[in-house]
């Protein structure tokens, strides 16, 4: 199924690509993408892994140095006004999600606005990690014209 994601802790083909966020509040953060974005909670705790249909995110707490980092510090945004990084989800309806996870509590930037190469909306999660919800719309044209450079317009 296409939107099902390899096995986390057994990766079909030897790896399994996913976002680590580091959060204040584990429970909070988990309960967060499991309510609002609708992920499934694969591993609670230590750290909390969630599926979220073709891709996982890792929820782990801030904290020191551990002994295979030993001079790096867990943290989390400590401004979330400031991009360092961000999730991006590409939906294919970006007005149905926006509603659905608006009416689960998701706060959202603004409504989502039309860019024409593409649709697309913003939230933060309980963290201030910002979560892109994106629709390609016009970039599909633009991917099929360099895909045969040869094609007219219709």
């Amino acid at each position: 199924m296409a939107d099902e994601a390899p096995d986390y802790f057994q990766p079909e083909g030897g790896m399994v690509l996913t976002h680590l966020l580091i959060v204040r509040d584990v429970n909070r953060s988990r309960e967060f993408y499991r309510g609002v974005l609708g992920a499934t909670v694969v591993r609670e705790l230590n750290p909390a892994v969630l599926r979220l249909h073709n891709s996982y995110i890792v929820l782990n707490d801030e904290g020191g140095p551990t002994d295979d980092k030993p001079t790096v510090r867990a943290q989390a945004p400590t401004d979330s006004n400031t991009l360092s990084g961000a999730i991006n989800i590409r939906v294919t309806d970006v007005h149905a999600v926006y509603e659905q996870w608006r009416a689960r509590g998701g706060e959202f930037l603004t409504e989502p606005k039309d860019h024409a190469a593409e649709i697309r909306c913003y939230l933060r999660d309980p963290d201030g990690y910002l979560i892109e919800v994106g629709q390609a719309t016009g970039i599909l044209a633009e991917q099929a014209r360099i895909a045969d450079p040869g094609r007219t317009a219709a």
